[in-house]
Protein backbone atom coordinates (compact mmCIF):
# COMPACT_ATOMS: atom_id res chain seq x y z
CA UNK A 1 0.00 0.00 0.00
CA UNK A 2 1.37 3.49 -0.45
CA UNK A 3 0.31 5.40 2.50
CA UNK A 4 1.61 8.68 4.16
CA UNK A 5 5.10 6.92 3.46
CA UNK A 6 4.93 8.20 0.12
CA UNK A 7 5.00 11.77 0.84
CA UNK A 8 8.18 11.66 2.16
CA UNK A 9 9.49 10.40 -1.62
CA UNK A 10 11.53 12.69 -3.60
CA UNK A 11 8.74 15.69 -3.32
CA UNK A 12 9.46 15.84 0.38
CA UNK A 13 13.00 14.85 0.22
CA UNK A 14 13.82 18.00 -2.33
CA UNK A 15 12.74 20.85 -0.24
CA UNK A 16 15.51 22.39 2.60
CA UNK A 17 13.58 23.53 5.27
CA UNK A 18 15.20 26.80 6.16
CA UNK A 19 15.68 26.91 9.70
CA UNK A 20 14.36 25.22 13.32
CA UNK A 21 11.07 27.47 13.31
CA UNK A 22 9.44 26.67 10.13
CA UNK A 23 10.42 22.94 11.02
CA UNK A 24 8.82 23.24 14.77
CA UNK A 25 5.86 24.72 12.98
CA UNK A 26 5.56 22.09 10.57
CA UNK A 27 5.85 19.42 13.05
CA UNK A 28 3.18 20.86 15.14
CA UNK A 29 0.91 21.41 12.35
CA UNK A 30 1.32 17.36 12.03
CA UNK A 31 1.43 16.47 15.81
CA UNK A 32 -1.75 18.79 17.41
CA UNK A 33 -4.27 16.63 15.03
CA UNK A 34 -2.43 13.39 15.48
CA UNK A 35 -2.26 13.50 19.36
CA UNK A 36 -6.25 14.51 19.09
CA UNK A 37 -7.27 11.37 17.10
CA UNK A 38 -4.90 9.59 18.97
CA UNK A 39 -6.66 10.61 22.50
CA UNK A 40 -10.05 9.58 20.72
CA UNK A 41 -8.71 6.32 19.38
CA UNK A 42 -7.13 5.30 22.74
CA UNK A 43 -10.34 5.80 24.57
CA UNK A 44 -12.27 4.81 22.23
CA UNK A 45 -10.20 1.15 22.87
CA UNK A 46 -10.81 1.87 26.95
CA UNK A 47 -14.34 2.18 26.35
CA UNK A 48 -14.42 -1.22 24.83
CA UNK A 49 -12.64 -3.17 27.22
CA UNK A 50 -14.72 -1.30 29.97
CA UNK A 51 -17.68 -3.50 30.04
CA UNK A 52 -18.57 -6.83 29.66
CA UNK A 53 -20.98 -5.78 26.61
CA UNK A 54 -18.08 -4.85 24.72
CA UNK A 55 -15.48 -7.69 25.07
CA UNK A 56 -18.40 -10.32 24.16
CA UNK A 57 -20.45 -8.63 21.46
CA UNK A 58 -19.04 -9.57 17.85
CA UNK A 59 -19.00 -6.32 16.14
CA UNK A 60 -17.34 -4.74 19.10
CA UNK A 61 -14.75 -7.16 19.01
CA UNK A 62 -14.17 -6.12 15.44
CA UNK A 63 -14.62 -2.96 15.95
CA UNK A 64 -11.77 -2.86 18.49
CA UNK A 65 -9.07 -4.64 15.64
CA UNK A 66 -9.80 -2.39 13.44
CA UNK A 67 -8.97 0.67 15.95
CA UNK A 68 -5.98 -1.27 17.20
CA UNK A 69 -4.44 -1.09 13.95
CA UNK A 70 -5.33 1.86 12.80
CA UNK A 71 -4.36 3.46 15.85
CA UNK A 72 -0.60 1.93 15.50
CA UNK A 73 -0.67 2.72 11.82
CA UNK A 74 -1.54 6.56 13.02
CA UNK A 75 1.34 6.36 15.31
CA UNK A 76 3.52 4.98 13.02
CA UNK A 77 2.89 7.32 10.18
CA UNK A 78 3.33 10.21 12.46
CA UNK A 79 6.96 8.67 13.62
CA UNK A 80 8.12 8.39 9.81
CA UNK A 81 6.52 11.76 8.73
CA UNK A 82 8.58 13.75 11.82
CA UNK A 83 11.58 11.53 10.64
CA UNK A 84 11.45 12.87 6.85
CA UNK A 85 11.07 16.57 8.08
CA UNK A 86 13.97 16.46 10.84
CA UNK A 87 15.93 15.10 7.54
CA UNK A 88 16.82 11.66 9.94
CA UNK A 89 17.77 8.78 7.80
CA UNK A 90 18.05 5.52 8.78
CA UNK A 91 19.69 1.96 7.31
CA UNK A 92 17.51 -0.52 5.27
CA UNK A 93 17.10 -2.89 7.63
CA UNK A 94 15.87 -0.43 9.90
CA UNK A 95 13.39 1.39 7.65
CA UNK A 96 12.31 -1.97 6.37
CA UNK A 97 11.08 -2.85 9.58
CA UNK A 98 9.55 0.44 10.46
CA UNK A 99 7.63 0.48 6.85
CA UNK A 100 6.63 -3.34 6.89
CA UNK A 101 4.83 -2.81 10.54
CA UNK A 102 2.98 0.18 8.92
CA UNK A 103 1.73 -1.59 6.20
CA UNK A 104 1.06 -4.53 7.98
CA UNK A 105 -1.51 -2.54 10.31
CA UNK A 106 -2.95 -0.61 7.11
CA UNK A 107 -3.54 -3.82 5.78
CA UNK A 108 -5.89 -4.97 8.43
CA UNK A 109 -8.50 -1.86 8.48
CA UNK A 110 -9.98 -2.70 4.24
CA UNK A 111 -9.49 -6.43 5.50
CA UNK A 112 -11.66 -5.89 8.92
CA UNK A 113 -13.94 -3.32 7.10
CA UNK A 114 -15.21 -6.57 4.77
CA UNK A 115 -15.72 -8.92 7.67
CA UNK A 116 -17.31 -5.58 9.73
CA UNK A 117 -19.38 -5.09 6.87
CA UNK A 118 -20.56 -9.12 6.27
CA UNK A 119 -21.70 -9.08 9.96
CA UNK A 120 -23.77 -6.53 9.31
CA UNK A 121 -25.15 -8.72 6.33
CA UNK A 122 -25.72 -11.73 8.20
CA UNK A 123 -27.63 -9.35 11.05
CA UNK A 124 -30.24 -8.17 8.93
CA UNK A 125 -30.43 -10.72 5.88
CA UNK A 126 -30.08 -13.56 8.30
CA UNK A 127 -31.39 -12.29 12.06
CA UNK A 128 -32.55 -15.96 13.38
CA UNK A 129 -29.17 -17.51 12.22
CA UNK A 130 -27.08 -14.58 13.14
CA UNK A 131 -26.56 -15.80 16.83
CA UNK A 132 -25.32 -19.09 15.63
CA UNK A 133 -22.98 -17.78 12.75
CA UNK A 134 -21.67 -14.52 14.31
CA UNK A 135 -20.40 -16.30 17.37
CA UNK A 136 -17.34 -15.42 19.39
CA UNK A 137 -15.25 -18.43 17.86
CA UNK A 138 -15.65 -17.41 14.27
CA UNK A 139 -15.57 -13.68 15.19
CA UNK A 140 -11.27 -14.57 16.69
CA UNK A 141 -10.72 -16.96 13.81
CA UNK A 142 -11.79 -14.30 11.06
CA UNK A 143 -9.35 -11.65 12.94
CA UNK A 144 -7.30 -14.61 12.95
CA UNK A 145 -7.74 -14.96 9.43
CA UNK A 146 -7.00 -11.09 8.56
CA UNK A 147 -3.82 -10.80 10.13
CA UNK A 148 -2.52 -14.12 8.79
CA UNK A 149 -3.27 -12.60 5.16
CA UNK A 150 -1.37 -9.61 6.08
CA UNK A 151 0.98 -11.05 7.43
CA UNK A 152 1.10 -13.49 4.53
CA UNK A 153 1.77 -10.68 2.21
CA UNK A 154 4.50 -8.88 4.18
CA UNK A 155 6.54 -12.00 4.22
CA UNK A 156 6.09 -12.23 0.48
CA UNK A 157 7.44 -8.80 0.38
CA UNK A 158 10.35 -9.70 2.11
CA UNK A 159 11.08 -12.96 -0.37
CA UNK A 160 11.28 -10.66 -2.98
CA UNK A 161 13.73 -8.20 -1.53
CA UNK A 162 15.91 -11.17 -0.78
CA UNK A 163 16.49 -11.06 -4.70
CA UNK A 164 17.45 -7.49 -4.30
CA UNK A 165 21.64 -7.36 -4.81
CA UNK A 166 22.24 -5.57 -1.75
CA UNK A 167 26.09 -6.22 -2.21
CA UNK A 168 26.22 -3.42 -5.19
CA UNK A 169 24.87 -0.59 -2.96
CA UNK A 170 28.16 1.25 -1.80
CA UNK A 171 26.20 1.51 2.23
CA UNK A 172 23.21 0.20 4.24
CA UNK A 173 22.78 3.98 4.81
CA UNK A 174 19.70 5.15 2.85
CA UNK A 175 20.24 8.59 0.96
CA UNK A 176 16.37 9.42 1.41
CA UNK A 177 14.25 9.67 4.03
CA UNK A 178 12.45 6.38 5.05
CA UNK A 179 9.35 5.27 2.85
CA UNK A 180 8.08 2.56 1.70
CA UNK A 181 8.62 3.73 -2.13
CA UNK A 182 12.44 3.70 -1.13
CA UNK A 183 12.64 0.23 0.17
CA UNK A 184 10.61 -1.79 -2.88
CA UNK A 185 13.97 -2.27 -4.48
CA UNK A 186 13.74 -4.23 -8.12
CA UNK A 187 10.55 -4.09 -10.19
CA UNK A 188 9.39 -6.82 -9.00
CA UNK A 189 8.52 -5.83 -5.76
CA UNK A 190 6.81 -2.49 -7.24
CA UNK A 191 4.84 -4.86 -9.53
CA UNK A 192 3.61 -7.03 -6.70
CA UNK A 193 3.27 -3.99 -4.50
CA UNK A 194 0.75 -2.34 -7.25
CA UNK A 195 -1.08 -5.91 -8.53
CA UNK A 196 -1.81 -6.53 -4.53
CA UNK A 197 -3.15 -3.21 -3.91
CA UNK A 198 -5.11 -2.83 -6.21
CA UNK A 199 -6.76 -6.73 -5.91
CA UNK A 200 -7.37 -5.88 -2.23
CA UNK A 201 -9.19 -2.37 -2.49
CA UNK A 202 -11.20 -3.61 -5.62
CA UNK A 203 -12.32 -7.21 -3.53
CA UNK A 204 -13.12 -5.25 -0.46
CA UNK A 205 -14.91 -2.77 -2.62
CA UNK A 206 -16.90 -5.29 -4.39
CA UNK A 207 -17.48 -6.99 -0.39
CA UNK A 208 -18.86 -3.85 1.31
CA UNK A 209 -20.89 -3.11 -2.50
CA UNK A 210 -22.68 -6.52 -2.06
CA UNK A 211 -23.35 -6.69 1.32
CA UNK A 212 -25.18 -3.05 0.84
CA UNK A 213 -26.79 -4.65 -2.09
CA UNK A 214 -28.15 -7.47 0.01
CA UNK A 215 -29.38 -5.55 2.97
CA UNK A 216 -31.42 -3.14 0.34
CA UNK A 217 -32.94 -6.10 -0.86
CA UNK A 218 -33.58 -7.07 2.36
CA UNK A 219 -35.07 -4.26 3.94
CA UNK A 220 -37.81 -4.44 1.04
CA UNK A 221 -38.82 -8.01 2.96
CA UNK A 222 -41.77 -7.51 5.16
CA UNK A 223 -40.22 -9.48 8.19
CA UNK A 224 -37.39 -7.56 8.29
CA UNK A 225 -36.64 -4.84 11.03
CA UNK A 226 -36.83 -1.73 8.82
CA UNK A 227 -35.13 0.27 11.41
CA UNK A 228 -32.58 -2.38 11.41
CA UNK A 229 -32.12 -2.66 8.15
CA UNK A 230 -31.50 1.49 7.33
CA UNK A 231 -29.10 0.97 10.51
CA UNK A 232 -27.07 -1.13 8.76
CA UNK A 233 -26.99 0.65 5.12
CA UNK A 234 -26.10 3.67 6.95
CA UNK A 235 -23.16 1.86 8.21
CA UNK A 236 -21.88 0.24 5.45
CA UNK A 237 -22.02 3.46 3.46
CA UNK A 238 -20.12 4.73 6.36
CA UNK A 239 -17.85 1.14 5.80
CA UNK A 240 -17.33 2.27 1.78
CA UNK A 241 -16.24 5.89 2.58
CA UNK A 242 -13.56 4.53 4.52
CA UNK A 243 -12.46 2.31 2.42
CA UNK A 244 -12.59 5.32 -0.27
CA UNK A 245 -10.31 7.45 2.08
CA UNK A 246 -7.98 4.85 2.39
CA UNK A 247 -7.54 4.23 -1.26
CA UNK A 248 -7.37 7.77 -1.84
CA UNK A 249 -3.81 8.15 0.20
CA UNK A 250 -2.72 5.58 -2.95
CA UNK A 251 -2.87 8.89 -5.12
CA UNK A 252 -1.35 11.30 -2.77
CA UNK A 253 2.24 11.31 -4.04
CA UNK A 254 1.24 11.24 -7.85
CA UNK A 255 -1.25 14.28 -7.15
CA UNK A 256 1.75 16.04 -5.37
CA UNK A 257 4.19 15.19 -8.15
CA UNK A 258 1.58 16.45 -10.68
CA UNK A 259 1.18 19.73 -8.59
CA UNK A 260 5.07 20.32 -7.93
CA UNK A 261 5.19 21.63 -11.93
CA UNK A 262 3.00 24.20 -11.40
CA UNK A 263 3.15 25.49 -7.91
CA UNK A 264 5.82 26.82 -5.62
CA UNK A 265 7.44 25.00 -3.18
CA UNK A 266 5.95 26.94 -0.17
CA UNK A 267 2.56 26.45 -1.54
CA UNK A 268 3.56 22.47 -2.12
CA UNK A 269 4.62 21.76 1.73
CA UNK A 270 1.25 23.30 2.97
CA UNK A 271 -1.08 21.19 -0.23
CA UNK A 272 0.83 18.09 1.22
CA UNK A 273 0.31 18.74 5.43
CA UNK A 274 -3.21 19.41 4.49
CA UNK A 275 -3.37 15.83 1.97
CA UNK A 276 -1.54 14.22 5.35
CA UNK A 277 -4.16 15.02 7.71
CA UNK A 278 -7.36 14.64 6.37
CA UNK A 279 -5.98 12.06 4.20
CA UNK A 280 -4.30 10.12 6.33
CA UNK A 281 -4.23 10.60 9.75
CA UNK A 282 -8.37 11.62 9.71
CA UNK A 283 -9.80 8.57 8.36
CA UNK A 284 -8.07 6.22 11.23
CA UNK A 285 -9.92 8.23 13.18
CA UNK A 286 -13.30 8.13 11.91
CA UNK A 287 -14.17 4.49 13.34
CA UNK A 288 -14.00 6.12 16.51
CA UNK A 289 -16.28 8.98 15.37
CA UNK A 290 -18.75 6.82 13.61
CA UNK A 291 -19.51 4.12 16.21
CA UNK A 292 -19.02 6.72 18.95
CA UNK A 293 -22.01 8.79 18.03
CA UNK A 294 -23.79 6.82 16.14
CA UNK A 295 -24.13 3.46 18.62
CA UNK A 296 -26.33 4.32 21.29
CA UNK A 297 -25.32 1.01 22.84
CA UNK A 298 -21.73 2.41 23.30
CA UNK A 299 -22.11 6.76 22.81
CA UNK A 300 -22.85 7.37 26.36
CA UNK A 301 -20.06 5.14 27.82
CA UNK A 302 -17.62 6.81 25.33
CA UNK A 303 -18.40 10.41 25.94
CA UNK A 304 -18.38 9.96 29.96
CA UNK A 305 -14.54 8.24 29.38
CA UNK A 306 -13.77 10.76 26.85
CA UNK A 307 -14.76 13.74 29.02
CA UNK A 308 -13.32 12.43 32.60
CA UNK A 309 -10.18 11.50 30.77
CA UNK A 310 -10.23 15.35 29.10
CA UNK A 311 -10.64 16.85 32.65
CA UNK A 312 -7.87 14.74 34.01
CA UNK A 313 -5.04 15.48 31.57
CA UNK A 314 -5.66 19.21 31.93
CA UNK A 315 -6.06 18.52 35.82
CA UNK A 316 -2.09 16.75 35.29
Amino acid sequence: MLYVNQSQTNITAGPQYQGLLEILVFSMMSIVPCCVFLFINITMLFTLRSKAVFRETSRFILLSNLLFADTVQMAMSQILYLMAILRVRLTYPVCGVLAMLADLTNEISPLTLVVMSLERYVAVCFPLRHTTIITMRNTAVAIFVVWAFGSLNILTRVILLLDFPFEDLESLQMKEFCAKVNILLGQMSVLYDKGYTYFLFVSAGVAIICSYIGVMIAARSASTDKASAQKARNTLLLHLLQLVLSLSSTIQNPLLTAFSKVLDRETLVRIQLYLYVFIIIFPRCLSSLIYGIRDRTIRLVFVKHLCCQWRRSRFQ
